[in-house]
């Protein structure tokens, strides 16, 4: 009994040892397989076999969030808004709308297109590059007018932006985001004037362009360089549209089969990119207008992947407010009527899927509609009464909604957060960013930088919410990831690492999620491009104590997770920790 207890005092220091010469995990590759290693000296492995404990509930908090001002301005109203790899912010106005508050540097103004004033300069930024951190400003000189425009990033990080008004209807725009990129661009790229269209990847990582004021059509964007002679004819757009056209920025969401869902005013399709054909019209969406100026709000919901997937992976989009088809005629004169108060759920990979409906604790128009890194889906900015255009709303809804998707009772699946006491009204927008806070700028009913004398002045203040998850008691259960993705690739299919500190003692497998989250491109209430997936989880290997290496499988394939930057989270029960930028081919 001796010899067993002094065996059993040794213990720590052997494995004490044998820890310290795991320098390797240091530094750790995610391409690299350390379990093999691992497990050779004996390291725990983490429901490798047998389950531990089983997966608890995630954390509880009374924190109903919070708000910071971050900038007393940005220069320029964020009218479209996108996060680059690099944590820069681009937020970007229209070139018509007068004077911002950001010159552009001596000597680098603008020739106003069209104008029949000779050397008619404009020696404003409408664009600029902000930095998250800082709050810091570099003013950006776009030429072309960028007024209700669409955009996403491309595989390699690049800002592929397209559309707008008069000039710039028919532009693509570059922007990379090295130090000092500025736009590159291509005014007759297009087939049409795509003003208040919809730009969605594919899964070759290229871009479809659908609808835009008076175009019943779609095309794809072509190579940078070239020009598109023609489009394709889409008959499903023109019979949505309605006297105040409710059927502008479609919602458009890639399905895991590589097919469209596209939802105009209040119906949808699901229309294949290959064969250029529908396959299949949805159920009519209950409740009134989904789409500009109806201005409603739509997500496709997190994607659940599996070590083994399902043939078919499934897909749900949710669409939430909006307003009635006679909205926009009545605010013309000053009568605001209240927003849609509904959301509806469908299943786009079911061919027999119908809508599932569900009220919203208050009214919401204009809002936006961002996925958080745990899953849960917040609903933010917009008005109560209204429609989407100037001076078209009224009553602000300064409260965020936090909508828990997984929950299994429809009344637990909605939360009121902290409210703001800046209205964020037509032209605002948001972003989620790596820290898990929500950047919020934007909010212009003015045709113009219209400062005093309005009831809802030009907004260029920027604001950072703090969802719950941000709680300051529920830190100590954040994971903090240790691997340098940098310079990395990951490959479809394949399992790479991910290793993350975390304080935990008792951990089981089921408590950790790992998330990928595409950054949106967001105008006028809708998320283009916008998505989030869970990751399967191989395996957790405790490698020290409080360190974990996680084996995570990637996407299947680019229909699934088009080609691109995310930013990946771990998430322990329900703690995000700060996201890292990943690059998937």
């Amino acid at each position: 009994m001796a010899v067993l207890l002094r065996a059993l005092c040794l213990l720590p220091l052997l494995f004490a040892l044998g820890f310290s010469q795991l320098s390797f995990f240091e530094d750790p590759d995610p391409l690299k397989d350390p379990f093999r290693e691992v497990l050779r000296k004996g390291y725990s492995n983490i429901n490798g076999g047998g389950r531990m404990a089983g997966r608890k509930a995630d954390f509880e908090t009374v924190y109903n969030g919070g708000w910071e001002l971050v900038s007393a301005s940005s220069g320029v109203s964020a009218m479209h808004l996108i996060l680059f790899p690099n944590n820069k912010a681009i937020m970007f106005d229209a070139t018509i709308f007068g004077p911002s508050q950001v010159p552009l540097a001596r000597g680098n103004c603008r020739l106003v297109p069209g104008s029949k004033k000779k050397n008619d300069l404009d020696c404003w930024a409408h664009a600029v590059e902000y930095d998250i951190d800082t709050a810091a400003i570099r003013p950006l000189k776009v030429l072309t007018n960028t007024w209700c425009s669409s955009g996403g990033l491309s595989p390699d990080g690049t800002l592929v932006q397209t559309g707008g008004w008069n000039d710039g209807g028919q532009a693509v725009r570059y922007l990379s985001g090295c130090k000092t990129c500025d736009w590159k661009e291509y005014p007759t790229a297009l087939s049409g004037k795509r003003w208040y269209s919809t730009q969605q990847i594919l899964p070759d990582g290229s871009f479809i362009l659908v609808g835009g004021r008076r175009m019943f059509n779609y095309e794809y964007v072509p190579k940078e360089g070239k020009s598109n002679p023609t489009n394709y004819n889409l008959p499903f757009l023109r019979e949505t549209t309605d006297v105040v056209e409710n059927n502008l920025y479609p919602f458009v969401h890639l399905s895991t089969d590589g097919n469209l869902f596209i939802l105009a005013n209040n119906r949808s399709i699901l229309l294949s990119p290959i064969t250029n054909k529908i396959i299949r019209e949805f159920p009519i969406l209950p409740g009134g207008s989904r789409n500009y100026p109806a201005s409603g709000m739509s997500v496709l919901l997190p994607i659940k992947l599996h070590g083994v997937n399902a043939k078919v992976i499934s897909a749900e989009v949710l669409v939430c407010g909006g307003a009635k088809p006679e909205a926009a005629k009545l605010a013309e004169n000053n009568t605001f009527i209240p927003a849609l108060q509904n959301c509806g759920r469908i299943q786009i990979t079911n061919p027999k899927a119908v809508w599932k409906m569900e009220i919203m604790p208050t009214p919401r128009v204009m809002g936006d509609m961002l996925i958080l890194p745990t899953g849960d889906v917040l609903m933010i900015n917009g008005a109560k009464k209204g429609t989407s255009g100037w001076q078209f709303a009224d009553d602000p809804n300064l409260t965020p909604v936090l909508y828990r998707p997984m929950k299994p009772i429809k009344t637990q699946r909605f939360k009121e957060l902290q409210a703001t006491t800046i209205p964020r009204m037509y032209h605002s927008s948001s972003a989620v960013l790596p820290d898990g806070k929500i950047l919020v700028a934007g909010s212009n009913t003015n045709n113009g930088y219209d400062f005093t004398g309005v009831k809802f002045p030009t907004e260029l203040r920027v604001e950072k919410f703090l969802p719950p998850y941000l709680d300051p008691l529920l830190a100590i259960h954040k994971p903090l990831i240790m691997t340098n993705f940098k310079g990395q690739r990951i490959t479809y299919a394949k399992i790479f690492m991910v290793q993350i500190k975390l304080t935990e003692t008792a951990l089981d497998k089921s408590d950790l999620r790992v998330t990928i989250y595409a950054p949106p491109f967001t105008t006028h209430g809708y998320s283009m491009n916008q998505r989030l997936v869970f990751l399967a989880i191989n395996e957790v290997v405790q490698v020290k104590p409080g360190m974990y290496q996680i084996a995570t499988l990637a996407p299947p394939t680019g229909a699934v997770t088009p080609p691109g930057y995310y930013l990946l989270f771990v998430v322990h029960r329900g703690v995000p920790s700060r996201g890292v930028w990943i690059q998937i081919f």
